[in-house]
């Protein structure tokens, strides 16, 4: 399995399956059809991809998007834009300031300007809750659980297969250990910086000195 048979299969779970729980089910299902070594480098391509996302720049569009500083959120927020596909996962990986311009991502800020002006009520039920996160942790087990029901043995071993191809994850965030987003650390409270830094995120915010964006 190369990166485009990776990315075809995020993508067509999307399609063959809408909600989040049908995906996953979808993508288990299709990768235990496959023999082991193919569920062995979905699982490296997957480690590959979030490793890319755990940036602090993009750490800091999550923190100002989402107005969140979990770093479980961020992993699994990292998980959500991915499962959005390749050509979006991709753009704002290389520019986090673009975070701000996804249609789902506005979709969701909209979704929460309605519930708090009392124009649209909340949903109670716990799925719909979850599908309108831009948290998506479970899609990151997808291969452990098609490793688990192909092999008939604990997911160990799919972690032992793709470290020997030398990859190993940025994920879960763990600062006391040294887990920490990749990149130059900077002050998230300083509005120059951030509007350096995130100017289209800054116009968002309404801080003020934001330069014009970068194509």
């Amino acid at each position: 399995m190369d990166v485009d048979d990776f990315w075809g299969l995020i993508e067509r779970s999307g399609v063959e399956a809408g909600r989040r729980k049908a995906r996953v089910a979808w993508l288990v299902d299709e990768l235990s059809r496959r023999p082991v070594e193919e569920i062995v480098d979905y699982e490296v391509w997957w480690t590959i991809t979030q490793n890319r996302g755990c940036t602090v720049d993009l750490y800091a569009a999550y923190w100002f998007v989402f107005l969140s500083g979990s770093l479980d959120g961020f992993e699994y927020f990292v998980s959500w834009l991915v499962s959005l596909g390749r050509e979006t996962f991709e753009s704002v990986a290389d520019c986090p300031d673009r975070l701000i311009e996804v249609p789902q991502v506005l979709h969701l800020l909209e979704l929460d300007k309605a519930y708090a002006s009392g124009r649209k009520r909340r949903p109670s039920d716990p799925e719909q809750m979850r599908e309108e996160s831009p948290e998506f942790e479970v899609l990151a087990y997808v291969a452990h659980h098609a490793y688990e029901r192909v092999t008939g043995q604990g997911s160990d071993g799919l972690g032992e297969a793709a470290e020997a191809c030398r990859v190993s994850g940025a994920f879960p965030l763990v600062p006391a250990i040294g887990g920490v987003p990749r990149g130059e650390d900077w002050d998230f409270d300083d509005e120059q910086e951030v509007a350096r830094r995130l100017p289209r995120i800054a116009r968002h915010l309404g801080l003020r000195s934001s330069p014009t964006p970068s194509p």
